[in-house]
């Protein structure tokens, strides 16, 4: 392998360190403890495991962590009640809804329940046009932990050649937006973009988030270029075992690569990282008090 390895899981407990920090001076200078509220509905395998991750970091970091658990069946209503409830309270400060939600739930509506201010993964209309026009907001935090490995790998990126495979609200339009907020050229391609090896070979940064294992193979990256991979698919690996694969080919990419992040090990810490790190951030809001410079730098 060629490319450099951009290694998340180690940039994130470097972020957790500082989120730890800054939690460690709210309490006392302020008594304060930041709280994240985590919703999921339903027994989703995936889900599990994400919501108990986000569980122990959010308590190994030391905020206080409330899980609400509810039943496949359960009605958009009562989901709707629970937002309320956890929107009122003034010791939660981040709701987080578990994604996906079951078919007989209308997740725009519930994501757009959510207060703005405590919409820690910045998934509402409000904080999606804060974004989209370069305010303040709560930025998603997928995306932000990709702009945080490229920072640190890069610097400066302005006047770089970005191209953001996938257009999802969740990754692909928010990345856009947060590198064109770095002063990069960037184009969104996807499965209707003609020519999209071609596409691809145009970037200096290519992040890759359409959710299809190993789509993108290595002719289809510039010699040299900063590759962001943001997929996570499980494969089968035999004997009854799997894999997780992402939306690249490893072992072709990093041949041609600059740099590259692994999967597993590359943006999924980062996201939990800057969850954390938003929740601290809405917590320093909702006190008046100055919020910290240095997390999601």
């Amino acid at each position: 392998m060629s490319a450099t390895l951009l290694d998340g899981k180690a940039f994130s407990a470097k972020v957790r360190a500082r989120v730890a920090d800054h939690v460690s001076t709210l309490k006392s200078e302020h008594d304060i403890i930041p709280g994240l509220a985590v919703v999921l509905v339903g027994e989703d395998p995936a889900s599990q495991v994400y919501v108990r991750s986000k569980n122990r970091q959010t308590v190994e970091a030391g905020m206080n962590s409330y899980e609400h658990k509810l039943d496949a069946s359960a009605s958009q209503d009562e989901l709707l009640a629970l937002i309320a409830q956890l929107n009122a309270d003034p010791a939660v400060h981040g709701i987080l809804v578990q994604l996906p939600l079951p078919d007989h739930i209308d997740s725009n509506m519930v994501i757009n329940a959510i207060s703005p201010a405590k919409d820690v993964d910045g998934f509402t209309i409000a904080n999606a046009g804060l974004l989209f026009t370069g305010q303040k907001s709560m930025v998603p935090c997928t995306p932000l932990g990709c702009l945080m490995l490229l920072r640190d790998h890069h610097g400066s990126l302005a006047g770089l050649n970005a191209v953001v495979l996938g257009r999802s609200n969740i990754v692909g339009k928010p990345m856009a937006q947060l590198l064109l907020g770095d002063s990069c050229t960037v184009t969104i391609a996807h499965s209707k973009t003609k020519d999209l090896a071609e596409v691809c070979r145009s970037a200096d940064i290519l992040v890759a988030a359409v959710g299809r294992r190993e789509m993108v193979p290595g002719d289809w990256v510039k010699p040299g270029a900063s590759v962001i991979d943001v997929g996570i698919n499980r494969i089968d690996a035999g004997d009854g075992k799997t894999r997780l694969v992402g939306d690249c080919d490893f072992a072709s990419c990093s041949e041609v690569a600059g740099a590259i992040t692994p999967v597993p090990g590359g943006v999924g810490p980062m996201t939990i990282a800057c969850l954390l790190a938003n929740t601290i951030t809405a917590c320093c809001r909702a006190n008046g008090v100055p919020e910290p410079e240095d997390l999601t730098v």
